[in-house]
């Protein structure tokens, strides 16, 4: 008897402790993210020019857009947002990387996939190598990557040979894309923040703000501000404090616009502010540099 009552309170206190794990977990939403198919650029290629001069670079960019919408995804019209935005003075820019920047960040998608289409002809056959690259939009995370050959073909048909590139690859390019989209959706998206003193500051983390040291205070920061809490904290000092994995989430909560690294960077520095503290901020991709002064 005393066998089976210890029995029972192991499986009560299993069961229990099973519970109270279940319960932090967020519930899994599996939410299909908005993308936009961009085209493959060298440094300093004129993307206006690489589009409008290559029917096939158009053709295939239009099939591979199709082939996400075909399963159910819902994309973004790169070609349509260059042809829109053609007459605005950034599109005049020499500088075309900031062209293809600027149609990204306010294309409204979560993610792009940049897509590298190389069309090759040989006495024996055609055929198209397409490349794919997913990226999340506000953090540049890669996301998934594919590559799709046609096989070697007697025909000009560029639809049809991109047709066949990139259904080679593309489910599993999808289901890898999804899975990790998915997770942001779920448990945040990571940036890195490094928060560093400035050369002539008088201040260092071990000074003492509301009766308690600043370090602890930045600490308690990202508790309550990161996405769920959840935050790694690679390593803290007098005058340098890292923190390498921050989860911030895909949507505003209160407005449900993309969440992205420079809205959270504002947040920090508002901290620091109301601490009557002189703070500068800079974003480059996903990380967030932060000098206090």
């Amino acid at each position: 008897m005393k066998k089976i009552i210890l029995y029972i309170l192991f499986l009560v206190v299993s069961f229990n402790s099973y519970s109270q794990e279940a319960v932090v977990k967020p519930p899994v939403r599996n939410v299909q993210p908005k993308i936009m198919v961009v085209p493959f650029a060298k440094e300093g290629e004129n993307i206006r020019t690489l589009i409008e001069n290559d029917v096939n670079k158009r053709i295939a960019l239009s099939k591979i857009k199709e082939a996400f919408d075909l399963r159910g995804f819902t994309t973004v019209d790169f070609i349509g947002k260059l042809k829109t935005a053609g007459t605005s003075a950034v599109f005049n820019s020499s500088n075309q990387t900031d062209i293809k920047s600027t149609i990204i960040s306010q294309s409204g998608a979560d993610i792009y996939v940049e897509a590298e289409i190389n069309y090759q002809t040989s006495s024996g056959g055609n055929s198209i190598n397409v490349i794919l690259q997913a990226r999340e939009i506000s953090t540049g995370n890669s996301l998934s990557n594919g590559i799709g050959f046609s096989g070697k073909f007697y025909t000009d048909d560029v639809a049809k040979l991109t047709v066949m590139a990139v259904n080679k690859s593309i489910d599993e390019f999808l289901n890898v894309m999804q899975i990790k989209f998915t997770e942001i959706v779920n448990y945040g998206k990571s940036v890195i923040v490094e928060i560093g003193l400035d050369a002539n500051s008088k201040i260092t983390f071990a000074n003492e703000y509301k009766g308690l040291p600043l370090s602890d205070l930045t600490e308690q920061f990202f508790e309550k501000n990161a996405h769920l809490g959840n935050y790694h904290i690679q390593g803290t000092t007098d005058n340098k404090m890292i923190l390498d994995d921050v989860k911030i989430p895909l949507r505003d909560p209160v407005n449900g616009n993309t969440y992205n690294p420079n809205k959270f960077s504002l947040l920090l520095y508002t901290f620091y502010r109301d601490l009557g503290i002189d703070v500068s901020k800079s974003v480059v991709g996903n990380t967030i540099y932060i000098t206090l002064k």
